[in-house]
């Protein structure tokens, strides 16, 4: 079974980390230089959405890029990002494909998904996984690296970030917006989701890997489900907290009346793969022409 490249959230500052035990690949660069670019961010509201507009340029140190692993330089982004103040629950969940999933606090994006596959084929549903996957893809220590674009983004918990808006704070740590406009939360959620008094824990995905082989043949990569893929997982309900979506319903800081709100984890899907609302089209992937402005 792969190993996660998730650092444990007491060495935030450690500097690399290895992306699969024993392992000769991917190396996490460490985060200790900052972006030649300062950065820009608005978060507004403006009749029935929050606007979010945002040069995707982070205040927090990131890796050295272009590296081994990323060929890319980051480059300042144009963002205006839309996301409705009262998301409602949509008939049936909505699965994330080649978009982002949302959008952090200081306006970088939470972009998941990869654009490697096995032998290359995009219309395969062999999808390799960044943080569990054998391709080496420079990610830096907060789990983000760089688009052909220059957009910086990130793949699993930013942890620099979350270090920042965390505090030390024993309360949940809101660090981000969906684009289906539900909140994103980091790790720790309440024991009992509807009593904060019960203290938090770190919340797990009721995701697993398969048991047994991949199919053999044409176009597939064989060998055992080990995590190489994104396909290699499989949902099981109740064996985690949170639903196939990953998150679940609770009471927390910002909606003590409750909320449905996704959850940042340290296993898969380590962002979330799936809307359990409605995502707005400004966070669709346009190959021509400026995103929206609103």
């Amino acid at each position: 079974m792969k190993k996660p490249l998730f650092l444990t959230l007491s060495f935030f500052s450690a500097l690399a980390a290895s992306a699969h035990s024993g392992s000769e690949h991917d190396q996490l660069v460490s985060a200790n230089q900052y972006a030649n670019i300062a950065p820009e961010i608005s978060i507004t509201v403006e009749g029935n959405y929050r606007i979010i507009r945002s040069n995707g340029i982070p205040s927090h140190a990131v890796g050295k890029f272009p590296n081994r692993g990323n060929p890319h330089r980051i480059k300042a982004q144009v963002y205006n990002l839309r996301m409705p103040l009262n998301p409602t629950i949509a008939q049936s969940a909505t699965p994330l494909v080649r978009q982002p999933f949302g959008v952090a606090l200081n306006g970088v994006l939470f972009d998941p998904g990869t654009a490697e596959y096995y032998q290359g084929n995009r219309h395969s549903e062999w999808n390799y996984e960044a943080l569990t996957g054998p391709r080496t893809l420079g990610l830096d220590t907060n789990h983000g690296h760089v688009q052909p674009s220059g957009a910086y983004h990130y793949h699993g918990l930013p942890t620099l970030l979350f270090e920042e808006l965390r505090h030390d704070s024993q309360q949940m740590t809101l660090i981000g917006w969906a684009a289906d406009g539900f909140p994103i939360y980091g790790v720790y959620g309440y024991k009992d989701p509807e009593d904060p008094r019960n203290g938090l824990i770190a919340l797990k995905s009721s995701y697993r890997i398969k048991e047994g082989n991949r199919p053999s043949g044409s176009g597939s990569p064989g060998g055992q489900y080990d995590g190489s893929f994104s396909i290699d997982y499989e949902y099981i309900a109740g064996l985690g907290d949170l639903d196939e979506c990953g998150g679940r319903f609770g009471v927390t800081p910002e909606f003590p009346n409750g909320t449905y709100y996704y959850v940042l984890t340290e296993d898969y899907p380590f962002v979330p793969r799936m809307f359990r609302g409605t995502p707005d089209s400004s966070f669709e992937k346009r190959r021509r022409g400026p995103r929206p402005r609103f």
